[in-house]
């Protein structure tokens, strides 16, 4: 467990901390509102609060510390079928059907959204217009950067599984930057009053983007099994789904104190929870259970986290570096548009396994077969 100098944050990370994630999470421990924060094995810096970071307060929320993609998660899926039912045929045609079926921006035309997201109604007309416009061309799409779906092989029996990484869209920066502007966020963190008007909105609107998010991954879901059984004759187990979100805010009692935590970067692991814990692109990722560590406010990583930017990794590694290290998986050929997103630019997902180990165990590895992404 690494060591802060603040005796509120505790870090289990697979590496020293830079300086510059060190003096982040130093900041925020200065809050008076901030009671504990755990910093998760993939945190990595980003702005105002890093990725990976569990920040519980005592009366405040903080946009900032859910972050932009309000209600990103995780949803995984098995087949009634071995992996070997993907052959090569298979999987080509389930990319290019893919980009018609689950496509990465916007919908040529408006979905309508489910009747439960369709009733409710956001805190500012500003916002529900972003609903009504946005949300109803991106709804069900997949979304850039990290995001995927991938198709995976199960290492314990060899089962086919989906894996699916989305969030909430545009509908999460807008609520985030509206609620952050009302503060007049400049350089500071800055939180609401958790029991205030304005904080209660900023809850409903958040709550909002998180069923908008889960609700957007079941259709992609529903849309990518119905397409594979139509190239494969494979059907879905819907008993097996496993779903966890890993941006989001909601108060929980630790010990004898109640406590909001934001969670930005990390999922839920209460004492036998489930929960996804994806490699990047081309490597292993992971079923897991929580073990509900009290230290770690009952949380675990979300992912494999970056070790280089963006900018590092497309300045770094070359396109033959990128091919020959997702070697056995298919995914579309786009010249360099991915090269940001290849397996070196991720921390070991086997070293932020390792430690976490006091936070989950690890019930199932999943090797990918196909993976599709945006850019």
């Amino acid at each position: 467990m690494s060591r802060f100098r603040s005796d509120k944050v505790r870090a289990w990370l697979p590496e020293p901390p830079s300086a510059e994630l060190r003096a982040s999470v130093e900041r925020l421990a200065r809050l008076e509102d901030v009671r504990r924060i755990a910093l998760m094995p993939d945190a990595h810096v980003a702005n105002h609060v890093c990725v990976g970071a569990v920040v519980a307060t005592a009366e405040r929320v903080y946009p900032d510390a859910v972050g932009g993609d309000i209600g990103c998660g995780m949803l995984a899926a098995r087949f009634d079928a071995c992996a070997d039912a993907v052959d090569e045929r298979v999987a080509l045609r389930f990319l290019e059907k893919l980009r018609s079926e689950v496509p990465t921006n916007r919908r040529p035309s408006r979905v309508e959204l489910p009747a439960h997201l369709d009733a409710q109604r956001l805190s500012e007309p500003v916002l529900q217009r972003v609903l009504d416009r946005d949300g109803r061309v991106q709804f069900g799409t997949l979304g850039r950067g990290n995001h995927f779906l991938e198709l995976q092989e199960a290492g314990d029996d060899g089962s086919l599984w989906v894996m699916i990484h989305s969030g909430s869209r545009a509908l999460g920066p807008a609520i985030r930057n509206h609620h952050s502007k009302m503060l007049g966020v400049g350089n500071r963190l800055l939180g609401l009053e958790a029991s205030s008007d304005a904080g209660k909105a900023y809850l409903r609107d958040a709550t909002l983007a998180v069923e908008y998010a889960e609700a957007s991954r079941r259709f992609m879901l529903e849309r990518a099994s119905a397409l594979l059984e139509n190239l494969a004759g494979v059907r879905l187990d819907e008993d097996s789904t496993i779903s966890c979100v890993h941006n989001f805010v909601r108060l929980e009692a630790h010990g004898d104190d109640l406590l909001w935590v934001h969670r930005k970067g990390a999922a839920s692991a209460d004492d036998g929870e489930t929960a996804v814990v994806p490699g990047s692109m081309g490597s292993t990722s992971f079923h897991v259970a929580g073990r509900g560590n009290p230290d770690a406010l009952r949380s675990s990583s979300h992912g494999a986290g970056r070790c280089m930017s963006r900018t590092e990794a497309r300045r770094r590694i070359t396109l033959g570096q990128f091919e020959e290290e997702m070697a056995g998986v298919w995914f579309e050929r786009r010249g360099e548009a991915l090269v940001d997103e290849a397996p070196s630019a991720y921390k070991p997902i086997r070293d932020v396994m390792r430690a976490q180990k006091a936070l989950t165990k690890i019930v199932r590895r999943l090797t990918p077969l196909v993976a599709y992404k945006g850019t």
